[in-house]
């Protein structure tokens, strides 16, 4: 009997005794029913690649995220965040579609009328924080559980939680980990978030999905800063990691490669031949991540204060940096932009930015970071850039 609606209480008659199979195809429904795209459950087990994750770590590519390194007994193995956790379901949302064209202004450097030279955002954060998406309908999925199974305890996340999302994705037949370290579904491509929930229910994986990375490299060659290698991102050295988690100073030697980046960076799913068009119909995007922008106004940003920062993004995943990082990371992508003669058909001439940028590497009042990365920026520039901001 199938899974009636997106409600909290099921159809099935939970008293009736069932197979662990048959449970967890009807935990699976109930995540389809509410709208996930794709979902999957699993038993709670220790990571499989324990090994190659404390290697990673003592490499140092988790970049300055020493957070990572925090309860490390639980990234290892997750089942000490919940009392007699047996089982994991795991979901899949999706924010894009395969195929689906960048509809950002940014990706040409202009904006629309008016707006100028702006910045691209990663589609991910382009709309209501997913965090916020994903748990409201995880806590609806974990009351109906709760109600149907009294005595079975159930604790939901969103990437927030020192877990190993993607491995248990993979275990639970949400997709295979592809060779940018992101879930790829087989047929809805990698533009997913995920969710996880651990439960006291036991839960066992109907078989992971193979992976059909093969002898595809696209990601790899792709990445602008190299920070790709078969199923390894050097943190340090990736785009979003720059542009969102790294708090100082980006160093110079990123800086032409970052593009016009603000928030994020889609490079490695742009490429990947799984998030292609296909015959198949897409699967609908939930309207609460289409509606925010994809870019940003960059010569706008360098004058905004903390008000203005929490006023545009207020509800959205861009709220994860301070208005200083976006500051830096507007300085850096506008230089790029003016660099390669794109700023000039956004309405934004050379002396103009470059004005813009050394009033912000003379403002005494400004971040000290910001003020170091306006005078990378200004040296980038040239004389030319340098005299513009005199």
């Amino acid at each position: 009997m199938p899974y009636e609606g997106p409600g909290e209480h099921s159809s099935y008659d939970c008293s009736v005794a069932r197979s662990v199979d048959e449970i967890g195809r009807e935990v699976v429904g109930r995540c389809l029913a509410l709208g996930f795209a794709s979902a999957g459950v699993c038993e709670a087990l220790p990571i499989e690649h324990a090994g190659a994750f404390r290697d990673w770590l003592d490499a140092g590519k988790h970049g300055s995220m020493d957070w990572i390194t925090e309860h490390l007994e639980h990234r290892l193995d997750p089942r000490g965040l919940l009392r007699g956790c047996r089982g994991m379901i795991v979901v899949g949302d999706v924010y894009a579609s395969r195929g689906e064209a960048d509809g950002s202004p940014g990706t040409g450097g202009g904006g629309p009328e008016g707006v100028g030279a702006v910045g691209r955002v990663a589609r991910y954060a382009r709309g209501r924080d997913y965090h916020r998406v994903v748990k409201d309908r995880l806590r609806r999925l974990t009351r109906g559980l709760a109600a149907d199974y009294p005595g079975e305890r159930f604790r939901s996340m969103v990437d927030v939680m020192p877990i190993h999302e993607r491995e248990a994705a993979r275990r639970a037949g949400v997709g295979w980990v592809g060779k940018h370290t992101l879930v790829i579904h087989p047929r809805l491509g990698s533009w997913m978030v995920l969710g996880c929930v651990l439960t006291t229910m036991e839960l066992r994986s109907p078989g992971g999905v193979r992976d059909h990375c093969g002898t595809c490299t696209r990601c790899i060659d792709a990445c602008p800063t190299g920070a790709i290698t078969p199923y390894s991102v050097d943190a340090g050295r990736c785009i979003s990691y720059l542009t969102i988690e790294r708090r100082g100073e980006i160093p110079e030697g990123f800086h032409a490669a970052m593009g016009e980046w603000v928030f994020g960076c889609d490079v490695c799913q742009e490429v990947c031949p799984h998030n292609s068009p296909r015959d198949a119909d897409p699967w609908p995007v939930r309207p609460e991540y289409r509606r925010g922008a994809g870019a940003i106004p960059l010569l706008d940003v360098l004058g905004w204060d903390p008000a203005r920062f929490d006023r545009e993004f207020i509800g959205t995943a861009v709220r994860r940096v301070s208005v200083s990082m976006l500051k830096r990371n507007a300085l850096i992508a506008g230089t790029n932009l003016v660099l390669r003669g794109a700023s000039e058909g956004a309405g934004v001439s050379r002396s103009v930015w470059a004005a813009g940028v050394g009033a912000i590497a003379g403002d005494d009042a400004e971040d000290p970071m910001v003020r170091a990365t306006a005078r990378s920026c200004l040296a980038r520039l040239g004389p030319a850039g340098q005299g513009g901001g005199a």
